[in-house]
């Protein structure tokens, strides 16, 4: 069933907060355990639109809407408001998910183009995250491998403005709790298994707009 709800304006940033060490795995892993992770954050017996092991409130779960007219197909939209991000599809639709955007000031607006998407992408902070909060970035400088308590998760899309890789992210969390809030350093979060949904339907070369928290427009969705 179709539901409405609505877009705003904005941009998302830089990285999730850090995990403790002991929590990450060892070297960079091989392709090969990419379908063993994806197993072990994928609830058993899944329905993209039912299965909830996360206790998200059910408006998180995803869901195809009626999208607005003249919205280009493949692009992303993210609502900071509501707290969604729109996948617009070719028949007026889209599908709808539930995110987290970045706490405080650090979340920013723009658009941007995903230039790059990875699996099991290994994370680095970047040098404005060491400088601001040392104690817990400056031990992850030379970067960490990917894994199910990556900070990136199992899938990342890499936004881009031209060339310029801004280090803003859309990627999937190792914390789903936070969906629906404020958490992260900058990034857009999503639900692991909700991610890896999304990410064959998302090809390189298409705009993510990200939409700011006090400027918002309404849409059929």
């Amino acid at each position: 069933m179709l539901t409405r709800r609505h877009f705003i304006h904005g941009t998302a940033a830089l990285f999730s907060a850090a995990l403790p060490a002991s929590l990450y795995p060892g070297p960079a892993a091989a392709a090969s355990k990419w379908s063993t992770w994806d197993a072990q954050v994928t609830p058993p017996n899944y329905n993209p639109t039912t299965s909830n092991p996360w206790g998200l409130l059910p408006r998180f779960l995803p869901v195809r809407v009626e999208a607005n007219d003249g919205l280009k197909a493949g692009d992303i939209h993210v609502d900071a408001v509501a707290r969604y991000l729109y996948h617009i599809k070719g028949d007026g639709t889209a599908m709808r998910y539930g995110v987290a955007i970045a706490r405080g000031n650090l979340y920013e607006a723009g658009i941007y183009t995903i230039r790059r998407k990875a699996k099991w992408p290994t994370w680095t902070p970047t040098p404005t995250m060491v400088k601001r909060e040392p104690q817990n970035y400056l031990q992850y400088a030379d970067g960490v491998p990917g894994g199910p308590t990556n900070p990136l998760g199992s899938r990342a899309f890499y936004l881009y403005v031209g060339n310029r890789d801004t280090y803003l992210r859309i990627h999937g969390t190792p914390s789903p709790s936070t969906v629906g809030g404020r958490a992260s350093s900058g990034c857009v979060r999503m639900v692991m298994a909700h991610i890896n949904g999304l990410y064959d339907q998302v090809s390189v070369g298409v705009t993510a707009h990200l939409y700011a928290p006090e400027s918002y427009i309404t849409a059929k969705s």
